[in-house]
């Protein structure tokens, strides 16, 4: 199987950002891009088509615009255009199956953080197989990189050290295949890897003759050690790549949209659900993806 990376594209202003970031992400791992655009048939066109054009001509075009953008901005890689007469999530799903990597594009909540998913981003994140990035509309190649000072050309931006790449761990739940994307994803850029991991107090308890207070430092100590050695293989396997940990007692989500602020890509988890318990991404990385501006990688895992 070749590797590739692959991107959703509709027309919109996200999905061209995603299949930008998507080549930029292709670039790195040396992959081929495919952009795929998947259209459906109907009885009555929809308004978005425009006057005097059919549905397949409509696609078509908007395959073309976007496959045009990206060349033109990376005549070097590997493009593959893909266009598909198919439901867009069913259309996405098979595309992530074969893919290292799936890159959807996301409206900003606001000018400041939060993505808002349509209901095909919604299901392709909450179903795909393989990993799956949010980009935002207006993501750009200067957003990974720390600022550029005065007198530094556009064409200089990628020589630019790279921001940091951040990490959601439950030490719970440790996952090979989350921590490696994170490591991989910094070993790429030549960034430092943040990971954040946090932890909740028990509360004390009443026994017949005192109070029995919640555990103090040792509890904080414990959770650190599992961090390290959850982290340990990844360190000695990549390490060329500069780690931190941040373990504190409080809410995951809280935590992780703290430590987004500046980053390149925030990496999260997504746990597979038996499937008659519905579709489901998770409380922290629900709570990442509303509140994070930062591309976001949503790792499965079982």
């Amino acid at each position: 199987m070749d590797r590739h990376v692959a991107a959703g594209i509709d027309g919109s202003p996200e999905s061209l950002a995603a299949a930008h970031w998507a080549a930029r992400e292709a670039l790195r791992r040396g992959a081929e891009l495919q952009l795929v655009h998947a259209w459906q048939m109907h009885a009555r066109p929809p308004a978005s088509v425009p006057m005097g054009m059919t549905e397949r001509g409509w696609a078509k075009q908007i395959l073309a615009e976007a496959s045009n953008s990206v060349r033109a901005a990376h005549p070097a890689l590997s493009i593959v255009d893909r266009q598909v007469k198919e439901s867009p999530v069913a259309a996405l799903l098979e595309v992530a199956e074969r893919a290292d990597l799936l890159v959807l594009g996301s409206r900003g909540l606001s000018g400041l953080a939060g993505f808002l998913l349509g209901s095909v981003s919604q299901r392709v994140l909450a179903r795909s197989p393989r990993p799956v990035v949010l980009a935002r509309a207006g993501e750009s190649s200067a957003a990974e990189h720390l600022p550029a000072p005065d007198g530094v050309s556009p064409e200089e931006i990628p020589e630019l050290p790279y921001r940091d790449i951040v990490l959601g761990l439950d030490t719970r739940q440790p996952c090979d295949d989350l921590i490696e994307f994170a490591f991989e994803a910094a070993r790429r850029r030549g960034a430092a890897l943040r990971v954040v991991h946090t932890f909740t107090v028990p509360p004390g308890y009443a026994t017949a003759d005192r109070v029995v207070p919640p555990p103090g430092p040792e509890l904080l100590a414990e959770h650190e050690h599992a961090v390290v050695a959850a982290l340990r293989p990844w360190c000695e396997k990549i390490p060329e790549v500069a780690v931190t940990e941040t373990v504190a007692e409080g809410r995951a989500a809280t935590e992780l949209v703290r430590a987004a602020a500046g980053a390149a890509l925030v990496v999260v988890g997504r746990r597979i659900r038996d499937g008659r318990l519905g579709i489901h991404t998770g409380p922290v990385t629900h709570a990442v993806l509303h509140h994070v501006g930062c591309p976001v990688a949503v790792v499965p895992h079982v």
